[in-house]
Parts: C-alpha cells; structure tokens; sequence
C-alpha cells in the first residue's frame, strides 16, 4: 500500500434515495469526491448480509460470502428494466438523515421480488447470469438453500429446524431444493443483482485510481450458512449448539469481560482441511476488495474461549490460535498478503511477532492517544511506523468532536492541547487530529467521514456496548461541500500522500 490517505465511509452512509446508501449513482459520485479531494483509499465496513434480529450489524451475517441485498440499487435495477418507475416512488418517502431498517428491508424485498417476477416472466437467462450461477456455485448453492429454508421456517435459526434439514441429511436437502426451487432462485438472482452493480462500482474505483479497504470479522455469526454447511469447522455439540463461545477476558474497561456468543472454530479441523474455507472466504473477499482488514486479529495468535451457557466473560480460558500455519498456508495461496491486522486493545508479543513475520500493518487510532502513557504511546503520531494505518478513530469510536466535547477528560484535553502547541475549540479539534493523522509516517492515513465533516457524538456510527439502535448514520448531501473537499486536498498534497 502506498503512501496516500482515503476515507472511512460505509456503503451504508451514503446519501442515496431508498432509505440506505447503496451501489447507485451517489456511490459513483462519492468516487469522484474521493478523487476531487486527491483520496486514494476507500475504506467500508462488512458487505455482507445483515438481520433485523442482530441489530443490522455488518458483522454478525447469516454468510461469510453472499453480499447484503440492501445494497441493491433500485435506480439501475429500474434503467435495466428490471423494475419500473412507478415501483421507486414509495421507497423515496423513507427517512435520508439515518437508516430505519425494517423499513428499508420492506421496501428492498418488494422492488427486488418485482425484479425477480419480471426476471421469470422474460424466461430467459440474463446476461452473465449462468455464468455467475457456475464461478459462484461453491458457496452459492447452499446460501441459497439456506436462504430459502430460514423464510420457509419464518426466520427459525437453522438448529430449531426438522433434525434431517438441521443435520443437512441429503434426502431431506435433496427435497427442499425441489420444495423450494423458486424461493432459491430468487436468492441467486438477488445475489447475482449485487454482484454486478458491484463489479460495476469497483471498476468505476481503479478506473479512478481508488483502492478500495474492506472489513472481515473474525468470527461468523451462529445462524448462519456457513456454519450450518461447516458444523465440522466449529466447537458444537451434536445439535449444533456451541460448546464454547467467542469473546474477551476482564481488563481495564470491563470487570466481566465481552461475551459476543459466536461459536468459536476447531483449529485443529480447519489445519486438517488445510483451511480451504478461509483460503475460500479470503478469496471472496479479494473479489470484492483491494485489501481486507481483519477484525480481532489477535484470535489468530490466542483467543479467549468461554463454555457456552455462562453469562460473563469471565470464566474463559485462553487458546491457541493457528499462528504461523495459518498465515503461511495464505502466503502460499496469495504470494503477499493484502491483510490488515485489527491490533487494538492489549496485545501480547506472539501476536506483535506474527504481524512483523507476516508484515502486516497494525492501527493506530489517534483518540486513543491522549492518556497518561502519552509519551510512550504507540499511538501517538512520533511513535508511529510506516507500515501502519493511522486512524482519527474507528466505526467503533465516537467521533473527534464526539470525543472531545462528551468523552476527554481534562487531562486528555491538555495533553492534546500541549501536543498541538496551542488549545482549541470543539469546531476545530476534528481539523486538527486529521492534520496529525495525515502528517505521520505511518503509509496510510484513514479518516472517518464524520471527522472529515467535524461532526459530533450525533453522528456515531456504533456503539459496541448497545446492540441495536447502530448503524444507521447517514451523510447528508449539504455537507459535503467543495470546500471540503478543497481543504482535504490541500493537506494531502502538502504531507505527500498523494
């Protein structure tokens, strides 16, 4: 990755019509201001499906490598003919300051059943459709599958299901395939939409010189494809419920640790199969990204597991993870690895030792910055290094001004203050931590959008403490202003990331 700065903005956030950002025209326009303001990095969350019943995160999917409906943009499904106008006009009506998702899924599900209707009634295969059915078949015949069985039982999650469909019998799946042929070609024509506004979307990224940064979680969500067609791949019983699950030990932010409730992999089964779905789940990735960051990267080197049923965190246990196998067994796929490692938090030697063996690039937030071990921070712009990737924050944070006006501390205002050479205002602040960002050494600097607009804690697109009520930020036209993008150009250039 070469020296240059870009822009956090998920799909999401965009300021589309239809309730959410999608891969339609604002999507293309929002490349142009990456380009107008002399970006050459595009970063985005998980693009993968979301659930009402997970809050809408990007990270916890029912696949590892479908792509999220939502996303589908109903103007270029209506400019290929797939829809008509008249069908766009209640979905024009949905909020555009945030994303109201029962709303935006009602809507998507009506114009995209419209598109498969009509998909149907032409009974013919699309450009490029059979071809897409045949190069995605690996993972795509059982999304689909599994698609189509989750609305048949009404959302059920897989292991409530009868044990033969539960158990993947091949007589019962065999059956369902045929009970629910349309319910599962519509689920291929869907993924086949997003695929192909996608392709259309990235290319429109290298034709303008934008690489794009993309987001994996480290785990996969329990209801999910993925670990249905893969039970062998994870630490459950013999009805498919976890018997441990994911999460952090107690440390200086919480007494009881983080419990995310994700099954936690069998290492030893994934080395067995010498990692053929990660090699398969890297690659999809790749399809869809330039470089891909890894979510909770330290999981590799150990990771903390806690028997399923407990309430806390804190009766876990420590781990291995795969390590230098893992890691080796990708360099061999793919020569070398366009991975960045998530190493936040308290992060121990062996994995500092397998990013610096594998050269991955770390993080480093600035928010994080300001407190008592300023000096020696590694997150402080005079101990940066380049292969890094300086953060303002992370989807995770609050933003700058969110920061500064409801979170530091006076002490965290007089250090930034000191650091600075001069005390300034929350209208400021937001300028002044892009400016140490881009400044730094590190090769890439990423600034959130918020930031970048001097928003604050309104504008917050994840609070990991809360479940629901997250990700429904969203840009507003207006304040994307030729100003902006002039300002952010000027810095660029004048720290040579351009």
């Amino acid at each position: 990755m070469k020296r240059g700065s870009g822009i956090l903005l998920h799909l999401s956030s965009l300021p589309a019509e239809f309730g959410i950002g999608d891969l339609g025209p604002k999507a293309f326009r929002f490349v142009d201001l990456l380009v107008q303001s002399k970006q050459s990095y595009w970063q985005i969350l998980p693009l993968n499906p979301t659930d009402l019943h997970s809050g809408s995160s990007p990270y916890r999917s029912s696949s590892a490598f479908a792509g999220n409906p939502l996303f589908i943009s109903p103007e270029i499904l209506r400019q290929q003919g797939w829809i008509d106008a008249v069908d766009l006009e209640e979905g024009r009506s949905l909020p555009r300051h945030q994303v109201d998702y029962p709303a935006v899924v009602r809507c998507k599900r009506f114009l995209l059943n419209k598109a498969f209707s009509r998909f149907v009634e032409r009974g013919e295969s699309c450009q490029g459709y059979e071809r897409f059915l045949a190069e995605n078949a690996t993972w795509l015949e059982d999304f689909a599958l599994f698609a189509a069985l989750r609305r048949h039982f009404v959302e059920k999650p897989w292991w409530e299901w009868p044990p033969p469909l539960r158990d993947r019998q091949p007589e019962a799946l065999a059956r369902a395939r045929g009970d629910l042929a349309e319910s599962i070609n519509r689920e291929c024509f869907i993924q086949y939409l997003f695929f192909s506004q996608w392709d259309k979307l990235r290319g429109y990224c290298h034709e303008k010189g934008v690489h794009i940064i993309g987001d994996m979680p480290i785990y996969v969500a329990h209801d999910s494809c993925d670990i249905w067609s893969h039970r062998n791949l994870f630490k459950l019983d013999e009805r498919g419920m976890p018997l441990f699950v994911a999460g952090v030990p107690p440390d200086y932010f919480s007494a009881t640790g983080q419990l995310w409730g994700d099954p936690v992999y069998d290492w030893p089964a994934h080395r067995g199969s010498g990692y053929q779905w990660w090699l398969s789940r890297i690659k999809q990735n790749l399809r869809l990204v330039d470089t891909v960051r890894i979510d909770h990267f330290r999981g590799f080197a150990a990771y903390w597991e806690i028997p399923a049923g407990e309430q806390t965190a804190v009766h876990g246990r420590w781990a291995p993870g795969p390590g230098d196998d893992f890691f080796a067994t990708l360099r061999q796929r793919f020569r070398k690895l366009p991975l960045i490692a998530e190493d936040l938090g308290i992060i121990t030697p062996d994995v500092s030792e397998l990013m610096e063996r594998f050269e991955l690039p770390g993080m480093k937030v600035l928010l994080f910055a300001f407190d008592e071990s300023l000096p020696r921070s590694p997150y402080i712009p005079h101990n940066h290094v380049r292969n890094c990737l300086v953060y303002t924050g992370t989807h995770d944070n609050n933003t700058v001004r969110g920061w500064f006006e409801d979170e530091a501390s006076t002490e965290n205002r007089k250090r930034l203050f000191d650091y600075l050479g001069r005390s300034v205002g929350a209208e400021e602040v937001s300028w002044e931590m892009i400016r140490l960002a881009l400044m730094s050494v590190a090769d890439v600097a990423i600034l959130p959008a918020q930031d970048v607009l001097g928003l604050g804690s309104e504008a917050r697109m994840n609070r990991p403490s809360i479940p629901f009520g997250n990700w429904q930020w969203r840009v507003e036209k207006k304040l994307i202003t030729p100003e902006v993008a002039a300002k952010l150009g000027h810095l660029t250039e004048l720290f040579g990331r351009i």
